[in-house]
C-alpha cells in the first residue's frame, strides 16, 4: 500500500476540501484559491484521494485537451468526456441529451445547452452520486470561464458539489471572469509560517536542516518565504549545485547565502523572462552596485539602445512587483533567489558601460575626487565598470570614497580600497599608503576575511627585491593574523618569497604560532625571534597587531612554565592581573584556542568580530566547558560548513576534535569517527590525541587506544606542546586504573612530571584526581572540583564527583551531582558506565530522580515549544522524524514528571517558569562530609 504523507501546514484546508467533494456537501460549489505555488493542486489530490479511499468518486474535466473554439460547447466536451469514462446505464442517455442541445446551438442555444447540461448532470449526481473538480481554471478561456460561471450561477446542478481551484483573477477588460464570484464559498491557501516551512525542509531533505539554512532559504525568497513550491525549487536548485552538506545528522548550507537560486523552470523566472532577457541584465547590473530608478533613466546617448530596453523591463518589474523602490529611488529583486537565478543565464550584452555610464554622469560634472566623497556607493559603479573606465578617473574616486565610507559603512569601503589597489602600480609609495590603510581597516573592524582579499597587491609588493616599506611589512602581517582567525596557515602556499622572513621577522613567527595552535603544520620557532634583553611585557605594543614579545608569550603558553616566565615580564603594580591574564592564556593554550589567547595577551587592543573561524571556535571552547554542547556541536558544524564554502576541505582541526569528543561521551561513536576522520593523520595535538584516545577505547580497542595514547603523548611533548596533556594522561590513567595498573601509575608519574614542568591550574587538577584515583585522596580532588568550578569546566568536575563518590565519606551527595552532569550533558554509555562503576564500588544505588522532577532536556524543551505552537502528534512526528505513538509517549511522560493533565497547562506551566527549574532529586539527601576535614558535599557548597 501506498504511504501517503500528510502535506505541510494543510490539514485544515484538506478536510474542508474533503468535505466539499463528499456527495452529501449541499453548502454550493467551493473555490480553492491561492498564489502560484500555495498547493492547490496537492490539496486537491489529497482530499480527493481521502474521497475516494472511502468509496466517492471524483471526476475531472480535462478542459485543457478540448479543441475548437472556447464557451459553452468546450465545456460540454470536458464534461461529456469525462462522463463517458463513469459505466452507468443512465450515463449515456444523458451525454446524448447534451450532444443534441450542442447540435443546435444558435441564437439562445447555448442558454438551452447550459440548461441541459446542469439537467443531465444533477440527475446523474442522483442516480450515481459523483464530485467535478476543475483545477487551473485562471487558465481556462474567457469564453470557456464565462459558460462555467453562467452554469453554476443559473443552471446549477442540484445535488452536485463542484470544487474550482485556481489563482485570484485580476480585474481587467480581457481577462477570464472571476469564477470566484458564481462559488458558495471561498477557501484561501495562505502562506506556510516558519514552522510549517522548517517541517517541509525537513521532509523534503529527509533529515533535520540547521537553523541558519532554514534562515537563508527565508531571507533568499522574501515575500515567497512561504510559498511550497518556491521552498521546493530553491532545495530543488541547492541539490542540483551541490550546496547542502551533511553533518551530524543534520543539512547545512555548504555554499553562501548569495547561491540560493530558484531552478530553472521555476514559475516566477518563467513570467520575468518570457519578455526578452533584459531581466537577466538587470540582475546582473543590481548585483554588482546599487542602481537607482533615475539611473536607468538618465545614463544619455552613451548606452541609448540598452538604457531603452532597461527602462522599459524596470517599468514592467516595478509594476508586476518583482522589482522594489526604496524611499531613495534604489532597486532591488523582490526575491533574491529569482535574482540569483537570472544571474546564471546569459545576459548576451556587455554591462560594463552602463556601469561606467553611471559614474561618468556624476563624475564629469562634480570631478573624481568631489563625487567620491559625496556618492560614495559610485565605487562598486568603477569596480564594475572595470577597464571600460579609465584609471584617472577611477582611482581619485575610489580612494575618496573609501575614506567616506571607512567608519560608516566598512564592507563598502573594503571593496572600494581592494578596486583601486588592482589598478595602481606595486611598490609605489602611494599603492603602499592605501595598502596599510585597508589593511588597518579590516583588521579594525575584524573583517579578517576581507584582509585575506588583499593578498594579491601584497604578494605582488613583497616579489620586490627593493627596501621593505613599513605600509607594506604592516599589511603583511595583518594578511598573516587574519590567516590564523580563519584558520589557515600563512604563507605556506610558497607564494611568499624566503627572504621575507628575514626582512620581516614577525612574519616567521606568525607562521610558526598557527601549529602551536592547531593550524597548519608545526614548524620550528624562528631561530631570528630570540627574546630581547629588554621585551616581554604582556601589554606590550600598540594597535591589533601583536609586537614580537607578544608573539612569543603567544607560542610560550603552550609550553613550559619556565619558558612562559621568560616572555611575560610584567610592570610592577601589575602583577595581580598580570597573573590573571596569563591564566586565561593558559587555559586558551589547552584547548588551542587562538582567539582567546589573543584576548589575553592584547586585552582591550584585540578586536573581537565574532565572525571569523577562531572567533566561533573561541564560542564553541566556552560552550564545551560551560557543558552547553549541543551549542559547541552547532558550532562545530558552521565552522565546518564555513572552511567548505571558502573552497577547502574544510577548517578546524580543533573543532572537528572537540566535536568527535562530545560524541564520543554520549555514545554516538559512529559520528565521533566521522568527525575524527576528518583530521589529517599529521596533526600533532593533545586535544586531537584526548579525542582519539576516547573514541578507540569505547570502540572496544582498549589495547590499541592505550598504546597509539602513549605514542602520541611522546609525539605532542617531543614538539613542545605541553598544554593540554594533562587530560591525554589522565584519561590514560582513567582507562588502565582497573587492568592497567603499571600503566595507571606511568600516567601518575608523568603526570607529576608534567605540573612540575607547566604549573597551570589545569595540570594541577589533573594531578589531584590521578592521586585521588589512586591513593584515595577525597582532600586534593575535592580541591580540583573547587578550582575546575571556578574555572567553569563541567566535564572535570563531573571527573572529581566520580571520584569524590569513591574516595569520600558520603558518596550519595557526589554521585547525585554526579548524576545532574550526566544527565545536564546528555552523556550516554562511556558516562554512565563510568558512573555506575564508581556506585558499584561503594556498594550504593546509582541515583534515581523522582518522576515529577526529573530534569528537562533540550528535546524535552523543543517539543515542549512545538506543542505550545499548536502542533498536532502528526505534525510533532513529522518535524522530529519520529512515530506519532512516540510523541505520545513522550507527552505521556511530561504529564506524569510534570504533574501537568493537559497540554495547556503543560505549556502555562513552562512559560510562567514553573518548569525551568527541574533537576533530577537523588533519593538519599545531600548531606555529610565530602571527605577529611568535614567539607561540605555539593548541595552545601
Amino acid at each position: 500500500m501506498e504511504r501517503r504523507v500528510p502535506l505541510v501546514g494543510r490539514d485544515h484546508q484538506v478536510g474542508v476540501v474533503a468535505d466539499a467533494l463528499r456527495p452529501a456537501g449541499t453548502a454550493g460549489p467551493l473555490f480553492l484559491t491561492g498564489a502560484a505555488g500555495a498547493g492547490k493542486t496537492a490539496v486537491l489530490n489529497e482530499a480527493r484521494h481521502m474521497v475516494v479511499q472511502e468509496g466517492g468518486t471524483v471526476l475531472r474535466p480535462v478542459w485543457e485537451t478540448v479543441t475548437g473554439p472556447g464557451g459553452a460547447s468546450a465545456l460540454a466536451d470536458a464534461v461529456c468526456g469525462v462522463l463517458a469514462e463513469v459505466h452507468h446505464g443512465r450515463f449515456p442517455t444523458h451525454i446524448s441529451a447534451v450532444r443534441r442541445a450542442q447540435s443546435r446551438l444558435g441564437d439562445g442555444g447555448e442558454l438551452t445547452l447550459l440548461s441541459t447540461l446542469g439537467e443531465a448532470l444533477a440527475d446523474a449526481a442522483y442516480h450515481d452520486p459523483f464530485t467535478l473538480v476543475l483545477d487551473g481554471v485562471e487558465r481556462m478561456p474567457p469564453p470557456t470561464a464565462s459558460a462555467l460561471q453562467l452554469m453554476l450561477r443559473v443552471f446549477r446542478p442540484a445535488g452536485l458539489p463542484v470544487v474550482l481551484a485556481g489563482r485570484p483573477v485580476s480585474w481587467g477588460p480581457e481577462v477570464a471572469p472571476d469564477l470566484a464570484t458564481a462559488a458558495g464559498r471561498v477557501l484561501d491557501l495562505p502562506p506556510l509560517g516558519p514552522d510549517e516551512v522548517g517541517e517541509l525542509v525537513g521532509r523534503r531533505l529527509g533529515r533535520p536542516a540547521e537553523p541558519a539554512l532554514l534562515a537563508a532559504v527565508r531571507r533568499s525568497l522574501g515575500p515567497l518565504a512561504g510559498n511550497p513550491e518556491a521552498v521546493l525549487s530553491v532545495l530543488t536548485a541547492l541539490h542540483e549545485d551541490g550546496g547542502l552538506v551533511d553533518l551530524d545528522g543534520r543539512t547545512g548550507l555548504a555554499g553562501t547565502e548569495d547561491d540560493l537560486r530558484l531552478t530553472a523552470d521555476a514559475e516566477p523566472l518563467r513570467r520575468v523572462t518570457a519578455d526578452g532577457m533584459d531581466a537577466v541584465v538587470l540582475a546582473g547590473l543590481l548585483h554588482r552596485a546599487e542602481l537607482r530608478l533615475e539611473d536607468v533613466h538618465g545614463l544619455g546617448p552613451a548606452c541609448a539602445t540598452l538604457t531603452t530596453d532597461l527602462g522599459r523591463t524596470v517599468d514592467r518589474l516595478v509594476r508586476e512587483r518583482v522589482l522594489t523602490l526604496d524611499g531613495d529611488g534604489r532597486l532591488a529583486f523582490a526575491v533574491p533567489a529569482l535574482a540569483a537565478a537570472l544571474r546564471t543565464l546569459s545576459p548576451r550584452r556587455d554591462v560594463r558601460p552602463v556601469h561606467a555610464a553611471v559614474v561618468q554622469r556624476v563624475a564629469g560634472r562634480l570631478g573624481p575626487a568631489t563625487t567620491g566623497v559625496c556618492h560614495p556607493l559610485l565605487a562598486d559603479h568603477v569596480a564594475a565598470a572595470g577597464s571600460v573606465l579609465n584609471d584617472a578617473v577611477a582611482v581619485p574616486l575610489l580612494l575618496a570614497a573609501a575614506g567616506k565610507d571607512a567608519r560608516s559603512h566598512h564592507p563598502r569601503a573594503a571593496r572600494a580600497y581592494l578596486s583601486a589597489l588592482r589598478r595602481l602600480p606595486p611598490n609605489y609609495p602611494a599603492t603602499l599608503g592605501v595598502l596599510r590603510e585597508a589593511a588597518e581597516l579590516g583588521l579594525g573592524c575584524g573583517d579578517h576575511v576581507g584582509v585575506l582579499a588583499l593578498g594579491e597587491p601584497i604578494l605582488a609588493g613583497l616579489r620586490d627585491p627593493g627596501p621593505t616599506d613599513g605600509g607594506l611589512e604592516f599589511a603583511t602581517l595583518a594578511w598573516g593574523l587574519s590567516s590564523l582567525h580563519e584558520h589557515r596557515s600563512p604563507y605556506d602556499d610558497g607564494a611568499v618569497p624566503g627572504a621575507v622572513f628575514a626582512r620581516m621577522p614577525r612574519t616567521a613567527m606568525l607562521a610558526a604560532l598557527g601549529g602551536r595552535y592547531g593550524i597548519g603544520p608545526l614548524i620550528p620557532w624562528p631561530p631570528s625571534a630570540e627574546p630581547a634583553p629588554d621585551g616581554g611585557r604582556l601589554r606590550d605594543g600598540h594597535g591589533p597587531l601583536p609586537s614580537e614579545a607578544e608573539l612569543r608569550t603567544l607560542a610560550a603558553a603552550v609550553g613550559g612554565h619556565e619558558e612562559l616566565a621568560r616572555a611575560v615580564r610584567g610592570r610592577p603594580g601589575e602583577e595581580e592581573a598580570c597573573e590573571a591574564a596569563v591564566g586565561r592564556l593558559r587555559d586558551a593554550a589547552a584547548y588551542g584556542d587562538l582567539a582567546g589567547a589573543l584576548e589575553a595577551v592584547l586585552g582591550e587592543r584585540c578586536v573581537r568580530g565574532g565572525h571569523s573561524t577562531a572567533d566561533r571556535y573561541h564560542a564553541m571552547v566556552r560552550d564545551y566547558l560551560a557543558g552547553r554542547w549541543d551549542d559547541a556541536l552547532a558550532a562545530a558544524r558552521g565552522i565546518e560548513r564555513r572552511g567548505r564554502a571558502d573552497g577547502g576541505p574544510g577548517a578546524g582541526q580543533l573543532a572537528r576534535a572537540l566535536a568527535a569528543e562530545i560524541h564520543c561521551f554520549r555514545g554516538d561513536l559512529g559520528r565521533a569517527r566521522e568527525w575524527l576522520d576528518l583530521i589529517p593523520g599529521s596533526v600533532v595535538h593533545p586535544l586531537v590525541a584526548r579525542a582519539r584516545l576516547g573514541v578507540r577505547y569505547w570502540s572496544e580497542q582498549q589495547d590499541a587506544a592505550l598504546e597509539e595514547a602513549w605514542r602520541d603523548v611522546r609525539r605532542v611533548r617531543g614538539s613542545g606542546l605541553l598544554a593540554g596533556v594533562e587530560r591525554v594522561l589522565l584519561r590514560i590513567l582513567e582507562f588502565a586504573e582497573e587492568t592497567r595498573p603499571r600503566q595507571a601509575r606511568q600516567a601518575l608519574e608523568q603526570l607529576a612530571a608534567l605540573h612540575a614542568e607547566v604549573d597551570t591550574a589545569m595540570t594541577r587538577e589533573a594531578l589531584l584526581v590521578a592521586r585521588g584515583m589512586l591513593h584515595r585522596d577525597a582532600e586534593g580532588t575535592y580541591e580540583a572540583y573547587r578550582s575546575a568550578e571556578r574555572r567553569g569546566d563541567l566535564h572535570m568536575m563531573l571527573y572529581c564527583c566520580q571520584i569524590l563518590a569513591e574516595v569520600a565519606d558520603e558518596p550519595q551527595p557526589w554521585l547525585a551531582e554526579a548524576a545532574r552532569h550526566t544527565h545536564l550533558l546528555s552523556l550516554g554509555r562511556p558516562g554512565r558506565v563510568l558512573l555506575g562503576r564508581s556506585a558499584q564500588r561503594r556498594n550504593v544505588p546509582l541515583p534515581r530522580g523522582r518522576a515529577a522532577r526529573e530534569g528537562l532536556s533540550e528535546a524535552d524543551i523543543q517539543l515542549i515549544g512545538m506543542v505550545g505552537e499548536g502542533g498536532t502528534n502528526r505534525q510533532i512526528a513529522a518535524r522530529l522524524a519520529c512515530s506519532e505513538k512516540t510523541v505520545e509517549q513522550r507527552l505521556a511522560r511530561l504529564f506524569q514528571r510534570s504533574g501537568k493533565r493537559s497540554r495547556v497547562e503543560l505549556v502555562a506551566a513552562w512559560l510562567d517558569g514553573s518548569l525551568a527549574g527541574l533537576g533530577p532529586v537523588p533519593d538519599v539527601p545531600p548531606g555529610g562530609a565530602a571527605g577529611p576535614g568535614a567539607r561540605p558535599g555539593p548541595a552545601g557548597a
